[in-house]
């Protein structure tokens, strides 16, 4: 007997469109650029050839064209893996569940990924106005772990050895290693893109190590993650969505990647506030790539 998802579950308002994301089947295409700012949107979209659909509610905005003869959405997600949460289940109820009938479609449906984001360096070898791919990424966020499967996907050498290493508290989320798809992180890197291990922090200052008013808990725990080593890697930099955009990507069957354009150094103390030149080059670079 095919499975039906109650009212409750999959969220149609009463024109039918997914809850949240205020989108139909067809809407969204194969390939998607996720950007968190909503102002992003139009920006990636101002290179495509032609618009096609442009949608908004709450942070949520989507822009579908075509780039080069290809289609190509691009939509924002807002700040953190909660909102990856939300983005990712409903992008994929919209390729693979029928929306009349409340099933699965018998074809499912691989959707390609690219996040396009902002991040802080933590090796001081890692300039300013550099692009940085993430092959892999540490979930300090705890957002897989209500998800059966993780499992299937997590690194826990690489996790166990990191807990060890750093003396990683025991009332924390328990962290998670996810990588990106081989073929497609292939197909993202170039000459003078950087790869490295990223961490999705729950939270930009705290969680960063960073301290205002309130002191963080454990003062040394960059210098710590700075100094780790796995297999000869080096953690390269803090962001906060990728490690529920790769492990989401992986239990559904489609294929993500994050490339930031480093905007800041944490370790040289340095910060470029002015990168809208910047990140419109990392936009047209991941475009061509992802259409190539």
């Amino acid at each position: 007997m095919r499975k039906i998802f109650a009212p409750s579950e999959l969220i149609l308002d009463q024109r039918g469109y997914i809850y949240h994301l205020h989108l139909k089947p067809g809407d969204i295409a194969d390939r998607i650029i996720l950007v968190g700012d909503p102002e992003r949107v139009p920006l990636v979209s101002s290179f495509f050839d032609t618009l096609e659909i442009k949608k908004q509610n709450r942070e949520f905005v989507t822009h579908t064209g075509f780039f080069r003869k290809k289609r190509v959405s691009v939509l924002s997600t807002g700040i953190g893996t909660d909102n990856i949460d939300i983005v990712m289940n409903e992008l994929d109820a919209l390729v693979n569940i029928d929306f009349d009938t409340r099933t699965l479609r018998k074809e499912r449906k691989s959707l390609t990924l690219v996040r396009i984001g902002t991040s802080g360096a933590l090796q001081k070898d890692i300039p300013l106005n550099s692009f940085l791919l993430s092959r892999k990424v540490i979930g300090f966020d705890g957002m897989m772990h209500f998800y059966a499967g993780l499992d299937r996907f997590n690194d826990n050498f690489f996790v166990n050895s990191f807990i060890k290493e750093v003396n990683w508290p025991e009332i924390w989320n328990t962290p998670y290693v996810l990588k990106a798809p081989n073929d497609l992180a292939d197909k993202m890197s170039g000459t003078g893109v950087i790869e490295g291990i990223t961490i999705s922090a729950p939270g930009f200052y705290g969680p960063q190590g960073r301290t205002l008013r309130i002191p963080v808990a454990d003062t040394e725990m960059n210098n710590k993650i700075k100094k780790f080593l796995y297999q000869d890697e080096k953690i390269t930099n803090y962001e906060m969505e990728s490690s529920a955009l790769y492990g989401l990507s992986g239990l559904l069957g489609h294929k993500a990647v994050t490339l930031c354009a480093i905007i800041a150094n944490r370790e040289t103390k340095e910060a470029n506030h002015h990168y809208e030149p910047l990140i419109k080059r990392l936009i047209e670079y991941v475009l061509i790539k992802l259409t190539a």
